[in-house]
């Protein structure tokens, strides 16, 4: 692979907790068939292999032979005398495959293409993030205390999420420091750009609204 760039961006996600093998091979092809869309106009003629452990990939370009002169799609036709500088047997109507390398499409499609793989993990890590929330809603999450703010204390998860607690959702007596583990109900979940915004109750009403009076009052006195 000619750029280094590409490669960090494999080995940076290949260990993602949040995405499968076969979920970011299907990301990476999408993200090369978007590149090369915009550099030749089609892609239904090209093969990429990704292998994202390595940090590697092949584009082939699939085009068939036409005599010279009679090329009308140089996208999907290639004349005989080009096909023969690749191999000296090729004949008229045959299918040839080329590898297309990486620095062909430019360094500004490379960049590009990192940029639009880092974006399209994130969009999938934050989609799995708010499904997640979404159906722990009514239970109760434990977390510790990130940072506090005037109007909401914020929390992160062992996973590093990050979870809000505002000040109209706390109990009276609440009083929190940083590094404090703190316990109460996962209470929304609301997807702000591309973002997930998860919110924690500790307010009696939002617990009795889901729980027993039994597990209210053992709740309390944590």
């Amino acid at each position: 692979m000619e750029n280094i760039a590409l490669i960090d961006s494999f080995s940076e996600f290949k260990d993602d907790k949040l995405i499968d093998r076969v979920t970011l091979m299907a990301i990476l092809e999408d993200v090369f068939r978007s590149a090369l869309k915009r550099k030749f106009g089609d892609d239904d003629n090209f093969d990429i292999i990704v292998n994202p452990d390595k940090g590697d990939l092949e584009i082939w370009r699939n085009r068939v032979v036409v005599a010279d002169g009679e090329v009308e799609e140089e996208n999907q036709e290639i004349s005989l005398s080009e096909a023969r500088k690749i191999e000296p047997d090729f004949e008229v109507g045959e299918d040839v495959s080329e590898e297309v390398k990486l620095i062909d499409l430019g360094r500004r499609a490379i960049l590009a293409l990192r940029q639009n793989l880092i974006s399209k993990i994130h969009e999938h890590d934050n989609t799995i993030v708010f499904k997640h929330f979404k159906d722990l809603i009514g239970e109760i999450y434990t977390a510790e205390v990130h940072h506090i703010r005037h109007r909401a204390v914020i929390l992160l998860d062992d996973e590093g999420n990050e979870i809000v607690l505002p000040k109209d959702k706390q109990i009276p007596s609440d009083f929190f420091r940083k590094g404090d583990n703190v316990r109460g109900v996962i209470d929304s979940v609301e997807l702000k750009g591309a973002k997930p915004t998860i919110i924690m109750s500790r307010s009696p009403l939002c617990f009795w609204r889901n729980y027993s009076n039994k597990k209210f009052q053992k709740f309390l006195m944590v």
